[in-house]
């Protein structure tokens, strides 16, 4: 029997009101890297407007695993902050998942005063910068600061770990056959690069256990040639799936840093990315812009085929992702055997969509996918061809 969209669900230990996530899109809101009242107000307004699960985006496990400097690093430092949004979202009804992750070679090491790392070295587009490979030490010290991660937003009282393995970020760029040159044991063959990935599952599994789901963010096609791709994703999710570690996995795609379009579709804001960015990178977007941020036609559920492939070969529970607008969608998701549908720049237009689908007002979101949303994360992501 084909689940209801809008019915309830469970997500490992988790009960949720509904099958329907808020995908973590980072919110530009964190100016002191503390979850600020504007962080609680913009998931509220997903979480009133029908969400069963919201993300927050980008909560890094270390200061160098920002993306830039205003992020939040997880410790007791950000707990306070954090534990204030989590009660704030259950007040709701909806639960609360945090994006865990460390951004690698997508760090900005010259906002973040810390040194960027990856699993080789190589230049930073972002810093004008090396990037360093990452050391024994180093992988050590990152998943032991997973586990801490882990615990103080089980502490907060988050509900859902997602544990960022996509998009180039560090655990990505393991996986990533172009961008690991490794000759140790963490470079080579698949089971030697997905090494990283699988020993951080596993570590933040053992010290939570049932106290919260936990979720991986993996990709179907990193979109850039030396990136994970085809049978290799596939076989990347098989042995997650084999490890019994994860509650779900998150089909996603692209990288932030060598492709972003492949992720978002539709729409490619270059010049309005340039007016925002600091420089040298402004100059950098007008010059190379184009070749950094490709043009893709958007269509309806754009992952959903390759995503079908997982699900025939996978039997643990998928959240399918990729310009989901309409109810339709949402239901020939739950037809295809998807248990739960992830939406991110619809939300950003209208936070109370669910609820508008729900209640038969609206079949379809008023998301035009022009991605003009983009460019506003460094002043606080929003939509604007919003009303109000």
């Amino acid at each position: 029997m084909t689940p209801d969209v809008f019915g309830p669900a469970r997500l490992g230990p988790v009960a949720l009101r509904n099958r329907v996530v808020k995908a973590a899109t980072f919110e530009g809101r964190t100016p002191e890297g503390q979850a600020t009242e504007d962080l609680v107000e913009y998931h509220l307004a997903v979480a009133r407007g029908g969400v069963g699960l919201t993300t927050v985006a980008y909560l890094a496990v270390s200061p160098e695993g920002r993306t830039h400097a205003e992020q939040i690093v997880v410790g007791e430092h950000s707990l306070a902050g954090l534990a204030r949004l989590a009660d704030a979202v259950h007040e709701t009804g909806a639960k609360l998942a945090g994006q865990v992750g460390h951004a690698g070679p997508v760090a900005n090491g010259r906002s973040n005063r810390a040194r960027a790392i990856s699993a080789s070295r190589m230049p930073s587009p972002l810093s004008m910068q090396m990037v360093a490979s990452a050391t024994e030490a180093d992988l050590t010290r990152v998943t032991d600061a997973y586990v801490g991660a882990a615990r103080t937003l089980v502490h907060a009282g988050f509900d859902v770990l997602e544990l960022h393995m996509a998009h180039s970020y560090l655990l990505s760029s393991f996986l990533a056959p172009g961008l690991n040159r490794r000759t140790d044991r963490w470079g080579g063959p698949l089971e030697n690069r997905a090494r990283l990935a699988r020993q951080v599952a596993r570590a933040v599994r053992d010290e939570i256990g049932g106290d919260a789901a936990v979720t991986a963010k993996v990709s179907l096609d990193d979109g850039f040639r030396g990136g994970l791709r085809g049978e290799e994703a596939l076989d990347f999710a098989r042995l997650l799936e084999a490890d019994g570690t994860l509650d779900a996995l998150q089909l996603s795609g692209g990288s932030s840093l060598m492709n972003p379009m492949y992720l978002f579709r539709g729409g490619a804001p270059r010049r309005e990315f340039a007016a925002v960015m600091p420089q040298p990178v402004r100059l950098g977007m007008r010059l190379f812009g184009s070749r950094f941020l490709h043009e893709y036609p958007f269509r309806e559920a754009y992952f959903l085929e390759p995503a079908l492939r997982f699900r025939e070969a996978l039997t643990m529970p998928l959240m399918l992702l990729g310009g989901i607008n309409r109810l339709e969608t949402m239901e020939r998701a739950m037809a295809h055997g998807f248990e739960y549908v992830a939406m991110a720049r619809a939300l950003l237009r209208e936070p109370d969509l669910v609820d508008r689908l729900r209640s038969g007002r609206q079949d379809a979101g008023a998301c035009i996918h022009c991605n003009l949303c983009m460019p506003t994360i460094y002043e606080g992501t929003r939509c604007p061809l919003a009303v109000g």
